[in-house]
């Protein structure tokens, strides 16, 4: 029997391991994601394709997409693959991977012909209700989130190409399994079972509350999709969730009471003391370098009710969440998984939470964005000011500010876009070009590489000094100052190429 195939972006990830594992006798599955198969405890099996992906990179995307074709293309994508963290921050991964990552893989899917593109949104890119409302399937994704505005551009996407590719949005509610691996979740956990002095504090009145889904669900409901997709409207939404929130004095009910607490009285914080709090914790932590998982964009949903009503995708596709995976059932399992295998606990739920943090390079691009004007300032002052200026940048005198500081900003987006990438091709291409031009100008290679290193020096002295930046010290090495010398080195190379002549290593060099 020929099985239907079916592509999976972002398999690495939770959800995606799961739906591998409970899809994978079912159908014939390719599957895309950034880590490999043996690094993220992926299922191994006859049905199973692995391709190393980038959904962010258009080389990546089109290798991985080409072989899908050539070996006979596919009936289903799950698009899974998207950037979500906790800082509330504004940072490149949501707009690279979500958006410009989504397009990619949309563009591939025009000529496979698919019977559905199934899209992942989340219940989070919509606002919470007034008190006393739902969201349900008619909701728009209107979060002002920064992770809600990228689903949204998400969905407009699929618009675009709706002729070509029929799709269906899921929104899932926060999912989590019997070990927790829900990042939140698992902070509030730590916490009030914790000795620590803040156990029994509640921020508000302790009526912040989201759906949780559990992750057993996940491949029940995929498969409940799929098999009824044609009575699904074109770019139609419907959600993974139960009909029921959990606020955060129950799960500290619950989990106090399962850790044998007995009731515990939470001590309950007003809204305006808890901003205070947690605007003071996260100072602390921003100047110590070591910021606490509550940030002050949470403060706007204290006691927000994320209430949902899916009663229509229950009936639509003939799933309905079962009662003994309710987060009320499953804390007890939660709770136990804690306590009698307390490294298996840790393990999962730190490897949870480095989805949470920012990759090193994405930190360092961070910061080298935030303080571009500073670096900028800094250089301009130092190719045109100072005793040894003349014999340093001989031919900078004698360029206009303008120039200077369009070099500048060309240079600097270069090493941007290769510390984020990840990518030293990125600036050694340019600095390929960058020295071709500065050989026919007449400038000397020392000063060509003099101030490629300037901008490195200064970019790393301005950008060391944020709080931000401990603990930053050897990516910051790897992909600045590294970069940087590979980027002086291949100025160099193309100066003898074109001049016929050895020229010798700077002394400055990193060797």
């Amino acid at each position: 029997m020929v099985l239907p195939r079916l592509v999976i972006t972002g398999a690495s990830g939770f959800i995606g391991r799961r739906l591998l594992d409970g899809l994978k006798d079912d159908f014939e599955i390719v599957a895309l994601a950034r880590r490999s198969q043996a690094r993220c405890g992926a299922p191994v099996h006859p049905n199973l394709s692995w391709f190393q992906t980038d959904i962010g990179d258009p080389a990546s995307v089109a290798t991985a997409f080409r072989f899908i074709r050539e070996t006979g293309g596919a009936d289903f994508v799950i698009h899974l693959a998207a950037h979500y963290d906790f800082t509330g921050e504004d940072h490149p991964e949501y707009w690279r991977t979500n958006v410009e990552g989504m397009r990619l893989v949309l563009e591939e899917c025009r000529s496979l012909d698919l019977a559905r593109f199934i899209f992942a949104s989340s219940l989070a890119a919509c606002r919470f209700p007034p008190k006393g409302q739902v969201l349900d399937e008619t909701s728009l994704p209107d979060g002002e989130h920064v992770y809600a505005r990228s689903k949204r551009f998400g969905e407009e996407l699929l618009a675009e190409v709706e002729a070509e590719v029929p799709s269906v949005i899921v929104r899932f509610a926060a999912i989590f399994s019997d070990w927790c691996e829900y990042a939140p979740f698992y902070t509030f956990i730590e916490t009030w079972l914790s000795r620590g002095w803040n156990s029994r504090i509640l921020g508000g009145r302790g009526e912040s509350a989201v759906p949780y889904l559990h992750a057993r669900e996940l491949a029940p409901f995929m498969h409940r999709l799929i098999r009824n997709h044609h009575r699904l409207g074109r770019r139609e939404v419907v959600i993974a969730s139960p009909n029921h929130t959990v606020n955060h004095l129950e799960l500290f009910k619950l989990a106090n009471r399962y850790a044998g607490r007995g009731d515990v009285r939470p001590i309950k914080v007003p809204a305006p003391l808890a901003r205070v709090g947690v605007w003071g914790r996260d100072l602390v932590g921003r100047l110590i370098g070591e910021r606490p998982f509550e940030r002050p964009w949470m403060l706007d949903y204290l006691d927000c009710d994320l209430a949902v009503d899916a009663s229509r995708t229950h009936e639509l596709i003939g799933w309905h969440p079962r009662e003994r995976l309710f987060m009320s059932r499953r804390m007890a399992f939660v709770v136990d998984h804690r306590r009698s295998d307390p490294i298996e606990w840790t393990a999962r739920n730190q490897a949870a939470l480095k989805t949470v943090h920012l990759r090193p390079n994405l930190r360092i691009h961070r910061l080298l964005e935030r303080h571009q004007d500073r670096i900028r300032e800094r250089l301009m002052a130092a190719l045109t000011e100072g005793p040894d200026v003349a014999a340093k940048f001989p031919t900078a005198r004698d360029t206009s500010a303008q120039v200077l500081e369009w070099r500048f900003t060309v240079a600097f987006r270069h090493i941007l876009n290769s510390v984020r990438a990840q990518d030293r091709g990125l600036f050694l291409a340019y600095c390929g070009d960058y020295a071709s031009k500065r050989f026919r100008d007449g400038a000397p290679a020392s000063e060509t590489v003099a101030v490629l290193r300037l901008v490195g020096d200064t970019s790393l002295k301005v950008i060391s000094a944020d709080p931000e930046a401990v603990g930053l010290e050897d990516p910051l090495h790897l992909y600045l100052t590294m970069t940087v010398e590979f980027g002086c080195d291949q100025v160099l190379e193309v100066y003898e190429d074109l001049s016929g002549e050895v020229i010798p290593d700077s002394p400055e060099g990193a060797g």
